[in-house]
């Protein structure tokens, strides 16, 4: 699907309910850097009312991966999100971002506050990371695993596409699951397919953009949100802090907050169900403020 960002990989479920709710309103997906459509495919392997639309954003996954560096931001992101979204005929949304998708969700939810109605955070990369990105030795102690691989990244961004394969090549082997296990709270969900895939979502350039994009993003804009937030991080999360979700609670005081136990960073993939249920508990919520109004 052709956006202002280039070419764009979207999959779509069509949902079982009627109605002008269940066909004007779709439950919209975002993977984080790093990542792909199939972070959620756990989550989404059921049949459901609305429609479910996941993206593969603009440099990862399947979607066109020559994004120049300077066009990479939060803002474009979700203006081709958006611009999907008005190509599906869908004028409102459930964003569900993990990672830095969930940066994603948020901002969709600040910018376009009318057309979203609920925004779920799944370990969003936001105030921990903006400091890393900022000033690595200074949070080496506080989110070492990512200021490691913040550093990783870049060494094999500037080997251009040389780089790129190495991830690639990388994928397969048995290397790439002790790469990846500081990022789940058990090895036993990190299955070869896990595994390589992460291998081969994680595009160094995309990476490294996405990381300087959060460090430069103004959380404060997040006032603007009117809908109903969830917010969650898994108990032993490597990139998102406990102290992110009191930092987002006090520009979006009516978030809830949820911390699940024997999770790390891939609550999508390690806890589907659970974050499932949380998930309706949120979408109920709008439905009981809409008939409120």
């Amino acid at each position: 699907m052709a956006t202002s960002l280039g070419p764009c990989a979207v999959r779509t479920q069509p949902g079982t309910g009627t109605g002008r709710e269940a066909t004007e309103t779709a439950d919209l997906y975002l993977h984080g850097a790093a990542g792909s459509w199939t972070t959620f495919i756990g989550m989404i392997d059921r049949p459901h009312r609305r429609d479910r639309v996941v993206i593969d954003l603009p440099g990862w996954g399947e979607s066109a991966l020559e994004i120049p560096m300077e066009d990479y931001s939060i803002e474009k992101m979700a203006q081709a999100v958006v611009e999907v979204m008005d190509a599906l005929g869908h004028s409102r949304w459930n964003a569900v971002g993990h990672s830095m998708g969930g940066v994603l969700a948020l901002h969709l939810a600040a910018r376009w506050p009318e057309r979203t109605v609920s925004a779920a955070a799944l370990s969003a990369t936001t105030f921990g990371v903006s400091r890393a990105a900022k000033k690595p030795l200074r949070n080496l102690t506080k989110i070492p695993w990512l200021v490691g691989m913040m550093v990783i990244m870049r060494s094999l961004a500037g080997l251009g596409v040389a780089g790129d394969k190495l991830m690639r090549a990388m994928a397969p082997l048995r290397l790439m699951r002790a790469v990846v296990a500081p990022v789940f709270a058990s090895d036993a969900v990190i299955s070869n397919a896990v595994s390589r895939g992460l291998g081969t979502d994680a595009r160094p350039a995309s990476f490294t953009a996405a990381v300087r994009e959060v460090g430069r993003y103004s959380f404060g804009q997040w006032e603007a949100i009117l809908c109903p937030v969830l917010a969650l991080r898994g108990d032993q999360d490597a990139f998102t802090p406990e102290n992110d979700l009191r930092e987002l609670k006090a520009i979006v005081s009516h978030a809830r907050l949820v911390t699940l136990t024997h999770c790390g960073h891939f609550a999508p993939v390690e806890h589907p169900a659970e974050v499932n249920a949380l998930l309706a508990s949120l979408w109920s919520e709008d439905v009981a403020a809409t008939s409120g109004r």
